[in-house]
């Protein structure tokens, strides 16, 4: 038990002390056994009382502390640091939260709020009284980075990770790096094109000697953890040695009988099963589809380079961290939804974009001239019945800059933009401008009542309630419909599964906390970056990939690598290996090991993350969570009741 606890009881400048008494919590708690001196600060958070704590643990001696606060969320790493730097060890401080847990949730009920809180303190202070000095568990920290993805945020963080001097393997499932970006043409606000882009960092990429391209890779098995993370990968060939001779590609092209519908041009065209995506993608060397392929052997008769002999390949690597740029997909409508599929000059964003790509000097569709363009936005996302209710962000910006190139591009284009609201921020709102400027016409409706598509005779209709003119009925007759669709997680990310990367509502790679740790997971050791964690542009898809490659980086140079003791530990005499701790942990922490002539099981320190899966599916009850064990729960249960 310990004799010298210090409390400190935070106002958070209102947030708390609006709806607890925290003068009475510290009354209520200061004769509490082992309490040394009880506190209220108005931000104990601030540097000023963080300077008191450390003088107050320093001088009084104090053998426990308490905080009572935020979420430990936000500033449990804080509150340990203070300790640490007074001498205390950081597992005697405990986290009370008396904000999201009491007065957030008790607004209503200030004398309710102020009992809570006062047995939440006094749980915590049973706690700190139980608690014991742990040692982190140490590891050493291979200096290698896997960076999984090669579009602009991989290529970038790749490329910051190689700089600052670790070892990067760049995967890349597909045979071309360059993602999403290499479908684009010009980008929005900005005078490059996503070629451009895409061969700059490419050519940084491959110039570098500590950064390794895999490309047709894929991660298949994964086991270790931070600091040593082993990855087993598939890398499929291109069944092409080197690069042909320009006429032999072309003709090897022409011969191939199979034709599928073109990825990269969104369906709308077709290819071959012998196929390159080059000047937009790298590296520029064709590839061979060999799951459509039919091996009818004419394209080896007109180019020499082709080599189906060559295999496929397993790669063992060991990386120290893994950072996830997986990127996204467009939505996809379902059949029927604004007539997607149904009617055929509707199509998506994504699709139109290529149709412009393609069109000359005229906008042309299915062979037929294209000048009224109707855009629907929204398609997909912020619908009532909709699945995903986020906002993209990017797509308007993204819809408005492709109506300005069309204008720009194509003689006698007329565009109408059904809305719910527009969302250009920042920089990106002179686009609206120029947009409205050129004559460009949008027309909005509420959520409940979006445009309908109908097709009458040749003609494609689209209608709305246009709240702009007093709820006016109004109609366009339109060559074409673009459904606007804002993105959403890859559909084949098997990487996630692999690696239990937690996910949030809107199904993208779930960080800890946006602010204070916004690329990090709560796998140790793996780091997410660009529109694998949420909608987001270029420039903040670049932002995110630098974060997370110094992240990871900062994991990966320490040499040795100090793990949370929080750790499950196993009664070796009480156990009789019966495997449920195992199926239950959702982290691969148990094996199975002979100990005294009986099967027990053993805890992997590296890998167990504390999160008491295990505990209470053991029979025998041989395990215990170091750090929050029997006693001490115990106690803070009596404390609360």
């Amino acid at each position: 038990m310990k004799k010298k606890i210090g409390v400190y009881i935070c106002h958070c400048g209102g947030n708390i002390s609006d709806y607890v008494d925290v003068e009475q919590v510290r009354k209520a708690v200061e004769n509490e056994p082992g309490v040394f001196l009880a506190k209220t600060t108005m931000f104990a958070c601030a540097d000023s009382n963080q300077k008191e704590m450390v003088e107050d643990i320093a001088a009084q001696h104090l053998d426990g502390v308490v905080v009572a606060s935020c979420s430990p969320k936000l500033h449990l790493i804080t509150f340990r640091a203070v300790t640490e730097r007074a001498g205390l060890n950081k597992y005697n401080y405990v986290h009370a939260n008396i904000r999201e847990q009491v007065s957030w949730a008790h607004s209503d009920n200030k004398p309710g709020a102020t009992e809570k809180a006062i047995r939440i303190v006094k749980s915590a202070i049973a706690k700190v009284n139980r608690s014991e000095s742990l040692e982190p568990v140490k590891v050493s920290a291979t200096k290698a980075v896997a960076v999984i993805g090669a579009g602009v945020a991989g290529m970038r963080a790749a490329i910051e990770l190689a700089e600052a001097g670790s070892e990067v393997y760049l995967i890349e499932r597909e045979h071309f790096v360059g993602g999403r970006v290499a479908q684009f043409d010009d980008l929005c606000v900005s005078t490059e094109t996503g070629k451009t882009l895409v061969t700059r960092l490419y050519d940084e990429v491959m110039k570098h000697k500590h950064v390794t391209l895999f490309t047709g890779a894929e991660v298949i098995e994964t086991s270790g953890s931070v600091g040593n993370f082993n990855l087993k990968v598939k890398v499929v060939p291109r069944y092409i040695e080197l690069r042909c001779k320009e006429h032999q590609l072309q003709d090897a092209i022409d011969v191939c009988p199979v034709q599928v519908p073109d990825e990269f041009n969104f369906n709308i065209t077709m290819r071959k099963a012998i196929y390159h995506n080059y000047p937009s993608e790298y590296p520029q060397l064709p590839a061979i589809d060999i799951k459509n392929c039919t091996r009818c052997g004419e394209c080896e008769k007109v180019c020499e380079n082709i080599n189906f002999d060559q295999k496929t390949e397993y790669l063992n690597l060991k990386v120290g961290s893994i950072l996830l740029a997986t990127g996204f997909d467009p939505y996809e409508p379902k059949r029927g939804e604004f007539g997607y599929g149904e009617i055929e000059n509707v199509v998506t964003l994504p699709q139109f974009k290529r149709i412009m790509h393609y069109s000359k000097d005229k906008l042309m569709y299915r062979g037929k001239q294209i000048k009224h363009i109707a855009y629907i936005y929204c398609v997909g996302s912020r619908q009532v019945d909709g699945e995903n209710k986020y906002c993209s962000r990017y797509c308007c910006t993204a819809t408005i800059h492709s109506a300005v190139t069309a204008k720009n591009k194509f003689k006698d284009i007329y565009n109408y933009h059904f809305n719910r609201g527009i969302r250009t921020y920042g920089k990106q709102e002179v686009l609206y401008d120029e947009s409205s400027r050129k004559g460009d016409i949008y027309l909005q409706s509420f959520e409940d009542a979006p445009p309908v598509v109908e097709k009458k005779g040749d003609k494609t209709i689209v209608k709305i309630t246009d709240i702009l003119t007093n709820n006016k009925e109004l109609e366009v007759e339109a060559d074409l419909v673009v459904l606007v669709t804002g993105m959403v997680p890859r559909k084949e990310n098997s990487i996630a599964g692999l690696l239990k990367v937690p996910k949030g509502r809107d199904n993208f790679f779930n960080e800890i906390h946006m602010k204070l740790r916004p690329v990090e997971t709560v796998i140790d050791g793996i780091t997410i970056a660009g529109a694998s964690q949420g909608p987001k542009n270029i420039m903040e898809s670049m932002n995110s990939a630098l974060s997370a490659a110094t992240k990871s980086f900062s994991i990966v140079n320490a040499g040795e690598l100090a793990l949370e003791p929080t750790v499950a530990k196993i009664d070796k005499e009480n156990c009789e290996w019966c495997g449920k701790c195992d199926e239950a942990c959702p982290y691969s922490a148990f094996t199975k090991i002979e100990y005294n002539g009986k099967f027990i099981a053993e805890v992997n320190e590296t890998i167990c993350k504390g999160c008491g899966m295990c505990l209470p599916v053991c029979d025998t009850n041989a395990i215990e969570l170091i750090g929050f064990t029997d006693k001490e729960v115990e106690s803070m249960i009596d404390a609360l009741v």
